[in-house]
């Protein structure tokens, strides 16, 4: 490896060196807001990097990874995503845990998933995908049972556990189907097999499905979204907040780059699969959320109609795909920080506030809440002047321009439907706050608490995001033009 290759990879690198920093600290001082420090301060000088590494891109360091702007976009989301996670949940830990319990280990955890994650954006080889997915689905594992004295925690943990197992499985299969008929295990040289061959060997096209399954089973696309109502409502809110941002954002950057660079699109059957996946994730996703009484397991239904959507605009092919997919994920994490920020602010040390009846009356009791949590609602339902509204018209464009009538009016209808659950929320916080009389026995009115000064701050920052977005997207989306402009040349230039 040359300097170049080190330079490129220092992103990857300082998160790993730090994170072995954060586990030497541990071992010497055991502090919560120390750790926590440590960790926030780990995620922003990472951050720091890109600029550096950017000069070396695009760049590939062996046959594992690529390290281009692209990669870089999705590691500054990751990251500035955790770190918000990590600004929000330090006030949550405080709450349902004693000193003596240990929280620090919950931080640590958090870094080594983060860095699976930035090793899934920059993959371009099976094993560095496989290993990236691991160390993320492993990390996330345990942090979903965190809350080990509890048992919904515990049970969404082991749920995601099966999962994850099932995943792995298909995956290796996959890959292995693949490497058989490609003789190559990294993503350009699978897909050189279609370039060369009249007609897709039916080896390749089980394996590339075997590998899709893998990859839906961890985005929760219908019909492999069972785990994700259950994880998200037992996984405490943060690490929920997590799986919804970075999670996801880390799988689809991954999708993205092995659809571009194997071509799957221009095989008619992987096209009308994923089309498949885009209307029966849209329409599961919604009608599912129609039903919910608890706003977490609403807002996973609405995570799997969103990823819905965001098949919408990969299906489009080309330049358009990338610009209006990576568009989507960034305001799709602003908008999903800001509504799981809000039920992690809300909640007290009796347990998460996830229940409607909860949030009954909350704007007359806190209204910041309150309005943060509509305008997150909004944004989500796609209202103009929200930064969601801008990421539907761009996913609505590049299927337009690619011709998938039948999908953009899925989209359209999907997105009329749900806007009934989200007011349905959004009607409820302004409702009269609930009369004494009304409280079930035994429970315990719900009385207001400090935010904490890192939980405002960050909910703030959310706020102005799809703000700022929802009416000044054009820095944003040429920055993404230009960071995505590598990704779909690699394949334009293929020889």
């Amino acid at each position: 490896m040359t300097l170049q290759d080190f330079i490129a990879l220092s992103p990857i690198l300082d998160l790993g060196a730090l994170s072995i920093v954060t586990m030497l600290v541990l071992a010497v001082r055991r502090h919560h807001a120390t750790i926590a420090l440590l960790s926030f301060l780990s995620c922003l000088l990472t951050l720091a990097t890109l600029p550096w590494a950017a000069t070396s891109t695009p760049r590939s360091v062996t046959a594992l990874l690529i390290v281009d702007k692209y990669a870089l976009l999705y590691m500054g989301l990751l990251l500035s995503a955790t770190m918000v996670v990590i600004s929000l949940s330090y006030r949550y830990l405080k709450l349902h845990f004693i000193e003596q319990e240990g929280v620090e280990e919950y931080y640590l955890l958090l870094l080594l998933a983060t860095f699976g994650g930035l090793v899934l954006t920059a993959s371009a080889h099976f094993v560095s995908f496989f290993l990236g997915l691991e160390v993320l689905g492993v990390s996330l594992c345990s942090l979903i049972g965190y809350l080990r004295t509890r048992r919904h925690p515990l049970e969404a943990a082991v749920k995601y556990l099966l999962i994850s197992i099932s995943a792995s499985t298909f995956l290796l299969f996959g890959m292995a189907l693949l490497y058989f008929e490609s003789g190559s295990m990294t993503f350009r040289g699978v897909g050189r097999v279609v370039e060369m061959a009249q007609t897709v060997p039916g080896l390749w096209l089980g394996g590339f499905v075997l590998v899709l399954v893998g990859i839906a089973l961890k985005l929760g696309l219908a019909p492999f979204h069972m785990w994700i109502p259950d994880v998200y409502q037992g996984a405490p809110t943060p690490i929920t907040a997590y799986i919804a941002t970075v999670s996801k954002g880390a799988v689809m950057a991954l999708l993205l780059r092995f659809a571009t660079d194997v071509e799957a699109l221009k095989i008619d059957a992987l096209a009308h699969l994923f089309a498949l996946l885009a209307v029966s994730s849209m329409v599961t996703g919604n009608v599912l959320a129609l039903f919910q009484q608890n706003v977490k397991r609403l807002l996973a239904y609405s995570s799997i109609a969103h990823f819905g959507y965001l098949l919408v605009a990969l299906l489009a092919g080309g330049s358009a795909a990338a610009e209006a997919v990576t568009f989507y994920v960034v305001v799709y994490c602003v908008m999903t920080l800001g509504a799981f920020g809000v039920v992690i602010v809300y909640s007290s040390e009796r347990g998460d506030a996830e229940r409607f009846e909860d949030y009954r009356g909350l704007f007359w009791a806190r209204p910041w809440l309150a309005a943060m949590l509509t305008l997150s609602l909004l944004s989500l339902a796609g209202i103009p002047v929200t930064a969601g509204f801008i990421g539907k018209f761009y996913a609505i464009a590049a299927g337009v321009d690619a011709g998938l009538w039948w999908l953009v009016l899925a989209l359209i209808g999907n997105s009329v439907i749900s806007l009934y659950y989200y007011l349905r929320l959004i009607v409820t916080l302004f409702a009269d706050e609930p009369a004494p009389a009304t409280i079930p026995q035994g429970q315990a009115v719900q009385s207001p608490q400090a935010a904490g000064w890192t939980a405002v701050f960050s909910l703030g920052l959310v706020a102005s995001i799809i703000l700022l977005l929802g009416v000044y997207p054009g820095p944003l989306m040429e920055f993404i033009r230009d960071s995505v402009s590598n990704l779909v040349m690699v394949v334009v230039q293929r020889p």
